[in-house]
């Protein structure tokens, strides 16, 4: 048995959402130097910045492009994924979005949004990338990204946790049904980590000095803190988990 290549990636075809930067752009350079070509999602645009850094590794990068907010834009992205780079293995389900009001105040169309992007699109997605490997016959790696959330109740993100709590739920659901296909599907939960998703929080004074004494190793987590984790649930190395939540929280929850 030879360790480290039960880790490596080469030949694989990874799509990654969210992929313009932050946890999503770290994640498919971290597929990449462990040998995977990857498909970047980006929401408006091409990620450009990742498809280099991809690129960077002598690794195929393309771009697709799509509001995942949009219940067609999951089926689309998939065939145009397959389409620029081959059949697709290992689908990270990333992208995501968050809105901050009070449960009294949470308005409906922020509700509908939070879902559809967070838990309604990777489902979608998944969906997609399931039917595709089962009609071929093939292994394959599914990994949502989750969230402490999915764990706690948080304050003033009540789509947000319902959404996260509920993917944590959808993706043991999924590993139970496609495990005896040979596909693993997995989430990670982050814990606090340095995106725009938590400039908010880490704007605020006291409220990121509450967070910080809380997490054993002190700091805010980087996007590259995920690196090994992605790149071992994507990996020969995991073939035998499934329907696992992988937190990656700098020791939150064991406090």
């Amino acid at each position: 048995m030879n360790i480290p290549d039960l880790f490596r990636l080469d030949g694989r075809i990874a799509l990654v959402t969210g992929a313009t930067g932050g946890l999503g752009g770290a994640m498919a350079e971290a597929l990449a130097a462990a040998g995977a070509d990857v498909v970047c999602h980006g929401q408006s645009e091409p990620p450009e910045t990742t498809m280099a850094a991809v690129r960077g590794h002598g690794r195929r990068a393309a771009s697709v492009v799509g509001d995942l907010g949009d219940s067609s834009t999951a089926s689309r992205l998939v065939a145009e994924a397959e389409a620029a780079l081959g059949p697709v293995d290992i689908l990270v389900n990333n992208a995501g979005t968050i809105r901050r009001t009070p449960a009294a105040e949470h308005p409906d169309s922020e509700w509908d949004l939070v879902l559809a992007v967070n838990l309604s699109s990777p489902f979608r997605l998944a969906r997609e990338v399931g039917r595709r490997l089962i009609a071929r016959g093939s292994r394959g790696k599914i990994v949502n990204v989750a969230s402490l959330l999915s764990f706690q109740g948080g304050i003033l993100v009540p789509s947000y946790t319902a959404a996260k709590g509920g993917l944590a739920q959808l993706t043991k659901a999924l590993a139970n049904e496609w495990a005896p296909k040979g596909i693993q599907v997995n989430a990670i939960a982050p814990g606090y980590m340095r995106t725009d998703n938590t400039a908010a929080l880490r704007a605020d004074p006291n409220r990121s000095r509450q967070i910080l004494e809380r997490i054993p190793t002190g700091r805010w987590g980087e996007p590259e803190d995920l690196a090994g984790a992605v790149v071992f649930l994507a990996s020969a190395a995991s073939d035998y988990v499934t329907g696992h939540v992988l937190v990656v929280d700098g020791g939150w929850l064991a406090r």
